[in-house]
């Protein structure tokens, strides 16, 4: 069971506090609490007061119904939740929650002091909430991200480029071509007739050794 102690700092209504705190108890999830529960203070006649609770999960919403016989309970989750304001009356606060989708929900005659910590820890609530979800971003696109494979052979080393040598410079000597004189044309025409057979070779030679014996 809750102890409802810590729920009466503000002057909360002891008995709206202990009659929602024993109907909450059956209604919070494996690792769910309690942060603070704030009741509505009407200026007249406050028998019934509506009952505001925050968990680290979401926000309660208490309604006592049938003369105070029953009590209604809606929640809304913290992931539902666009924002949360409060606004100071004569007759305490108005506190109101901005759902993502839908009319927001506003709760009249809170008072003053409750008000701000109902707004304080649910706000607190909602950044712990985004930081979770921005954690949980980062870890996906981790996840996503191309893995390297442990099993993925090694790039292969490419050698480094080996430095083409200088090739030498060849020097090609001008080459001026002389005309030939009488005697060499004689003996390239005497070989070309050798070399169609049109003479033998003993004629090819005589031939060859009179032409050389005339120099």
């Amino acid at each position: 069971m809750i102890a409802i102690d810590r729920f009466l700092s503000d002057e909360q209504d002891p008995k709206a506090v202990e009659k929602v705190i024993g109907k909450l108890n059956d209604l919070l999830t494996t690792g769910e609490e309690i942060l603070y529960l704030a009741v509505q203070k009407k200026p007249a006649v406050n028998l019934l007061p509506d009952s505001i609770a925050i968990s680290n999960k979401r926000i309660f919403y208490c309604e006592p119904g049938n003369l105070g016989l029953t009590m209604n309970f809606k929640d809304i989750s913290w992931k539902s939740i666009k924002e949360v304001s409060f606004k100071e009356e004569f007759f305490g606060s108005k506190f109101i929650c901005v759902p993502q989708h839908g009319e927001n929900i506003v709760t009249e005659y809170i008072p003053k002091v409750q008000a701000r910590k109902l707004h304080q820890a649910a706000n607190q609530q909602l950044e712990e909430y985004k930081e979770l979800l921005r954690q949980q971003k980062l870890e996906e696109n981790r996840a996503t991200a191309s893995p390297i494979s442990l099993n993925a052979q090694p790039f292969a080393e490419i050698p480094a480029a080996t430095p083409e040598l200088e090739q030498p410079v060849i020097q090609i000597a001008e080459v001026v071509e002389e005309p030939e004189d009488e005697t060499t044309l004689k003996l390239r025409k005497l070989k070309t007739l050798y070399d169609k057979h049109l003479i033998t070779q003993e004629e090819y030679e005589a031939k060859k050794s009179a032409i050389l014996d005339s120099l």
